[in-house]
């Protein structure tokens, strides 16, 4: 244990030498690490962030050069949710929002030091993953199981996540990928597409509203932020929220407090929020149409999704594996694919990313004729590269 209070060390020591675990302290960073360096490497190193001197993630930092599979669950405030990300990228397996009480910690540990069985070591190499509503998370590239490691890093870790990516990349899948893998996951997960209603309808939809909010409000009705209260909500397309929305939306960050349309009282929740966008994020800002402190508070952690046609390696897992579920789906049988088609499909451009590609394979399904697919392909070719090009052109490369 390494924290520079002695009130702390003497607290945790007690919870933990009550299961007969052998325990060792260290005031500082400093410390920990001439520790480290001399005696034997322990099973779990619970390092605080905030000390004096060395602080937690540079103590992290080093303790993890000198033994890389050294597990280390970091204690922190509620103020210290960037720095606990931070953590979480620099290899921290876990971490514990003080004050704490024995279960908590019982649980981090359990979590740390519990055997890694060989069917949890395949689950880990597989490729695809379900994650709920006929969605599954395909990781057939490096780029992709980079994104996976990301979302490990996250998930555990209470704060907002910005996805990036095209239209059609998958950023749903990855905000559910998040849920699933949260402690959250057992509660519910609800998505709201920002682009999909008009701003006092939008406006209703998340906050509620109370009788005589507006015309046809004869009777209370909750929001979706109270409606997924311990769960984790998607604002999709948060981009094109009006301005108005965002301030509201703010407030909810900062104070998880709001009141529905028409309404006095303020209802507190319990919500972890997820945004996604395919605009140009820096060219919103700009241009007033994303307020900078509501794209900063969301910003704790973004993951960037990139397009099909940077991982073009994967088309032939994602045709095989949406063949299977589209074919099942459908109660057809599962048609096969040509070496013709999977060309066409790996040097074709996809500017409407995994989405098109699913939906040229639900064609399939329901044509049966590759050769009518293969022709549409083609035919599309010269505007969907000059499409691409323009989507990554506004993306910022």
């Amino acid at each position: 244990m390494v924290d520079d209070e002695p009130s702390m060390l003497g607290y945790m020591r007690t919870l933990l030498e009550v299961d007969a675990h052998r325990v060792e302290t260290a005031r500082s960073g400093a410390e920990a690490l001439q520790r480290l360096r001399r005696d034997p490497v322990p099973n779990v190193v619970l390092l605080d962030l905030l000390m004096p001197g060395l602080d937690g993630l540079r103590t992290l930092e080093q303790l993890r050069a000198i033994n890389p599979g050294l597990k280390v669950v970091m204690l922190s405030c509620v103020s210290d949710t960037r720095k606990v990300v931070e953590a979480m990228r620099l290899g921290a397996q876990d971490y514990l929002t003080k004050p704490f009480n024995k279960a908590e910690l019982d649980a981090v540990l359990r979590h740390c030091l519990q055997p890694v069985s060989v069917d949890a070591e395949s689950v880990e190499r597989t490729d695809i993953e379900e994650v709920g509503d006929d969605l599954c998370f395909i990781a057939a590239t490096e780029q992709m199981r980079s994104i996976r490691a990301q979302v490990n890093q996250v998930a555990r870790v209470d704060v907002p996540v910005l996805i990036l990516g095209e239209s059609g990349t998958g950023k749903e899948v990855i905000a559910r990928l998040i849920h699933k893998s949260s402690t959250r996951a057992h509660r519910m997960f609800m998505k709201v597409n920002c682009a999909a209603m008009p701003a006092d309808l939008l406006e209703s939809e998340l906050f509620g509203y109370e009788p005589g909010a507006f015309t046809g409000a004869v009777r209370s009705k909750p929001g979706k932020f109270e409606l997924c209260n311990k769960g984790t909500i998607l604002l999709d397309e948060i981009g094109e929220m009006p301005p108005a929305l965002q301030a509201k939306l703010l407030h909810v960050l900062q104070d998880q407090t709001f009141s529905r349309l028409g309404g006095r009282t303020t209802i507190e929740v319990d919500v972890r929020i997820l945004a996604a966008t395919n605009i140009d994020v820096k060219a919103a800002i700009a241009d007033r149409r994303l307020r900078e402190d509501l794209y900063y508070r969301l910003n704790a952690f973004t993951i960037s999704i990139p397009p099909l046609r940077e991982r073009k390696t994967a088309i032939p897992l994602m045709l095989k594996t949406f063949m299977t579920r589209i074919s099942e789906r459908y109660a057809r049988d599962p048609l096969p694919f040509s070496q013709q088609f999977l060309d066409a499909c790996v040097n074709y451009a996809w500017p409407g990313n995994v989405r098109e590609l699913e939906n040229v394979v639900k064609r399939y399904v329901v044509l049966g004729d590759e050769t009518t697919i293969l022709d549409e392909l083609r035919l599309k070719a010269p505007s969907a590269t000059a499409q691409s090009m323009s989507a990554a052109a506004h993306s910022g490369g």
